[in-house]
């Protein structure tokens, strides 16, 4: 049974939800290990460098729990 939608429904599929679940659990994997690593080193370029790192994957991490929380919002 094939459907046609004027519009894309405002879901969020099975499928979705494993892959952005994934993507939840790899930043938060390389977001843990930057800050971390962040803490423990001394070098202040490399430091300055973790830090940044961090702060990309936390962001990234925010952004699927806000698709999450708007519940697959197309817009």
């Amino acid at each position: 049974m094939n459907i046609e939608y004027n519009e894309v429904p405002n879901i969020i599929s099975g499928k979705d939800l494993d892959y952005l679940s994934d993507m939840f659990n790899w930043n938060y994997g390389a977001y843990k290990s930057s800050y971390n690593a962040s803490n423990n080193v001394e070098d202040v370029e490399i430091k300055d460098i973790l830090v940044r790192a961090s702060n990309i994957f936390y962001n990234d991490m925010n952004m699927v729990l806000n698709i999450l929380n708007n519940g697959g919002s197309n817009e």
